[in-house]
């Protein structure tokens, strides 16, 4: 099963979730409530709701129990993308003003704050205590994830290690307790919810380094906002951070780098962008996005043969072959 066919197979669920979702974070204060609704109307691909439900079809399914988990990680992912648009000073998301652009930073700062209480108070339905332990940790090291980026703006100095450690918080981890969290919230065996965080640690890490790549290698129409953000606001990437061992391209890259840096209006970094592009950089990530594709798929070998595991399977696939 593809993985257009796999959201239509879970249709009904997802829609509870996404009325789970526009419930959790509507509030009698006008203002807090529209703030909150608009990344949710922006949509998205709900990825990690997904990944918690086929989680939890390694265990005893019951949507009744696995949505209040679905729900308290996607409004994590969201408050973090709310928080995220402050820190980088973002404009658009997912093709739409960011709370921070219709709004301001305050706004959207406790914006941010209100959709992650939001999720505590759905995920306090769950009475498991090792629920709550895992997602408290997570957040907390997406916080840590989060200050390392700023700490490492235009930090061309930085290693891949870093880079890798960072992504890790970040993103990864979000993705890792995402379909832990599902095969936990359904009963499944403690073996078979180890084996469901690591291939979701691997996915994650895929994901974000496709979701680099796209902001060097995209375009606007497909990823919803213009090349070479991220070099704009000081995130210096995986692709970006191979192109700078090539001494033929390192100087010049450098010094647009720094151009960026100083520059006290929006930098164009197009002239950037295309020297990641002319580099290998691009080439040594997807490289390593495939890696851990593959440790991902290796992973699911040792699970349980049933049709969840081969959309577990789909989905690897398609966070390594994205365009979006």
């Amino acid at each position: 099963m593809k993985l257009m066919q796999l959201y239509a197979s879970l249709k009904s669920d997802l829609q509870k979730i996404e009325d789970l979702l526009a419930a959790s974070v509507s509030s009698d204060l006008p203002l807090l409530g529209e703030s909150a609704q608009h990344l949710l109307k922006a949509g998205g691909k709900r990825l990690r709701p997904v990944i918690v439900l086929l989680g939890g079809k390694f265990g005893r399914y019951s949507l009744d129990r696995i949505q209040y988990a679905a729900a308290a990680l996607e409004l994590i992912h969201m408050a973090s993308l709310v928080h995220d648009d402050v820190i980088d000073d973002a404009d658009t998301r997912r093709g739409q003003p960011t709370v921070k652009a219709k709004w301001d930073n305050r706004i959207a700062m406790f914006t941010g704050d209100y959709i992650n209480g939001k999720a505590l108070v759905v995920a306090s339905q769950l009475e498991n205590p090792r629920i709550h332990q895992i997602l408290s940790g997570a957040i907390v090291q997406m916080c840590i994830g989060e200050m390392e980026q700023i700490r490492d703006f235009f930090n061309t100095k930085q290693t891949v290690r870093h880079y890798l450690r960072r992504i890790r918080r970040k993103t990864a981890l979000l993705i890792a307790i995402s379909c832990q969290l599902g095969g936990i919230a359904a009963g499944a065996p403690e073996a078979v919810c180890n084996l469901l965080y690591r291939y979701g640690y691997q996915v994650g890490m895929a994901f974000q380094i496709t979701d680099d790549l796209l902001d060097i290698c995209g375009t606007e129409k497909k990823i919803g906002k213009p090349p070479g953000s991220d070099l704009r606001q000081g995130n210096v990437t995986l692709p970006v951070l191979y192109a700078l061992e090539e001494p033929g391209i390192r100087e010049e890259l450098l010094a647009e780098i720094a151009r960026i840096r100083e520059s006290e209006d929006a930098a164009d970094s197009s002239r950037a962008v295309k020297l990641v592009r002319s580099s290998q950089g691009v080439r040594l990530s997807e490289k390593l996005a495939d890696r851990y594709t593959a440790k991902a798929l290796r992973v699911l070998e040792q699970l349980p043969d049933i049709s969840a595991r081969r959309n577990l399977a789909d989905i690897a696939k398609f966070v390594a072959q994205r365009t979006y």
